[in-house]
C-alpha cells in the first residue's frame, strides 16, 4: 500500500465533517495517509491529521501558513515518509517541492488544479492582493511545470494546464457529499417563480454583476423573487441590492445544507454569475435538484452546464444579457420546466462516490510513482 501526504490550506475540525469523514475513510482503504493542513479551532486533531494552528489575524494568517509550508512539508517527509505529495494546488505544490529538497527525499509531487490560480490574487481578497498578481502567477506555472504529475477537476482545469505545455496525468472529479440534494424525489416548480444565488460574497462571484442585473431584471418580473444566500467581503452590495429592492430581494448570511436544498425547491433556477469557477460545486447540487442553471460562459461552469439543455449561459461580466436571460427563465414556465426536466440526469456524470474517487487517486499514485 502507497504512502501519501496530502498537503493543503484547507481547513479541518475534529470530529470531520461528513465529506472529510467520508472520503478519507475510503482513501484509507487503498493509501496509507497523512493529512497536512490547518486547524479550524483549537484543540486535537484528528488522526493522521497533522494541523498548523491560526495565527494571528486572517490578513497575516494565509501568507504565514505558507511560509512554513514548506518546513512543515519536510518534516512529514522525514517521519512519514510518504511516496507522494498530493497538494491542492500550485502554490501547495510549490511547498512541497521545496520541502522535497529540504527534506532530501524522493516523494513523488503531484498537483492538483481544482480551479483557475489567477483568480486567487486577482479576483479574491482585498485589492492589495492584485499586487502579487504577477508572481504568484509565476510560481503557479513553477509547480505545475515542475511537478512529477498535475490531476485536473474538469476540461477547463485541464486547458489552464495544458497553456503551460503540460498535458494532466488524470482528470476526475472530486468527492463532495451532496447527500441532501440527492434525497428524495425532484419536486416539480413551485407555482410562483423565484430565482436563487449561493455562493460567497467575493468579486470571482461577480456578486456586483448580479446586483446590476437582478436591477434590471426586477421591474420586467413582478412578484419575482432573488434570494441570495451569501457572505463575505462584498456584502455591501447586497445589503445594497435588499435595500433598493426590498419587495423582490431575500437574504441569507448562511444556511445549513438541508435548507439550501429547500431553498432551490421553491426556486425555478440557480442564478451562477461568476467570473471563474473550477467544476461549481454549487451548479452540481443545483442540477442533482432539479432545477436548471442561468450561469456565466467561464471557468468550469459550462463543464456542468449545457446551454439550452439544463440551463442558460450568457458571457460572463455581461449584466444586460444576464437580466435578460433570468427575465426570459423566470417568465416562461414551459421553458423552466424544459430545462428542469434535464437537470437531474445531467448531475449524474458530474457526481463521484467516495470510493471511486479514492481508487482513482490510488491509481494516479501509482502511475506517478511508476
Amino acid at each position: 500500500m502507497r504512502r501519501v501526504l496530502f498537503a493543503g490550506r484547507t481547513r479541518y475540525r475534529n470530529p470531520l465533517d461528513v465529506t472529510h469523514a467520508r472520503k478519507f475513510a475510503a482513501v484509507g482503504e487503498v493509501l496509507d495517509y497523512r493529512v497536512l493542513g490547518s486547524a479550524a479551532s483549537p484543540g486535537a486533531a484528528p488522526e493522521r491529521f497533522a494541523l498548523a494552528p491560526r495565527i494571528g489575524p486572517r490578513a497575516i494568517d494565509g501568507p504565514l501558513f505558507y511560509l512554513r509550508l514548506p518546513l512543515l512539508i519536510a518534516r512529514e517527509l522525514r517521519s512519514f515518509r510518504p511516496d507522494a505529495i498530493i497538494a491542492q494546488s500550485p502554490y501547495e505544490g510549490l511547498a512541497a517541492l521545496a520541502g522535497r529538497r529540504l527534506a532530501r527525499s524522493r516523494a513523488k509531487v503531484i498537483v492538483e488544479i481544482h480551479g483557475d490560480w489567477h483568480t486567487a490574487t486577482r479576483l479574491y481578497g482585498g485589492s492589495a492582493r492584485a499586487w502579487l498578481a504577477p508572481i504568484a502567477d509565476r510560481a503557479a506555472a513553477y509547480a505545475v511545470r515542475h511537478a512529477d504529475a498535475v490531476r485536473t477537476v474538469s476540461d477547463f482545469t485541464a486547458t489552464l494546464v495544458r497553456r503551460l505545455g503540460v498535458e494532466p496525468l488524470a482528470i476526475f472529479h472530486t468527492y463532495t457529499e451532496i447527500g441532501a440534494f440527492v434525497a428524495g424525489d425532484v419536486q416539480p416548480l413551485p407555482t410562483e417563480a423565484r430565482l436563487a444565488f449561493v455562493g460567497v460574497a467575493e468579486r470571482y462571484k461577480n456578486i456586483d454583476g448580479l446586483a446590476e442585473a437582478w436591477r434590471r431584471a426586477a421591474p420586467r418580473l413582478p412578484g419575482v423573487t432573488l434570494e441570495l444566500v451569501s457572505d463575505g467581503r462584498r456584502t455591501a452590495v447586497v445589503e445594497q441590492l435588499r435595500h433598493d429592492i426590498p419587495a423582490q430581494t431575500v437574504w441569507h448570511r448562511r444556511l445549513e445544507p438541508a435548507e439550501v436544498a429547500e431553498l432551490l425547491d421553491r426556486s425555478w433556477a440557480l442564478v451562477l454569475p461568476s467570473f471563474s469557477e473550477g467544476l461549481p460545486r454549487v451548479a452540481i447540487e443545483s442540477l442533482a435538484r432539479g432545477r436548471p442553471v442561468v450561469g456565466s460562459r467561464a471557468g468550469g461552469i459550462p463543464d456542468a452546464v449545457t446551454d439550452e439543455v439544463n440551463g442558460l449561459l450568457v458571457p460572463p461580466g455581461d449584466a444586460d444579457a444576464l437580466a435578460d436571460a433570468l427575465v426570459r427563465l423566470a417568465s416562461d414556465r414551459v421553458l423552466a420546466e424544459r430545462l428542469a426536466a434535464r437537470a437531474r440526469p445531467s448531475a449524474e456524470g458530474l457526481l463521484t462516490p467516495p470510493e471511486e474517487y479514492a481508487r482513482r487517486v490510488a491509481d494516479l499514485v501509482e502511475r506517478a510513482c511508476a
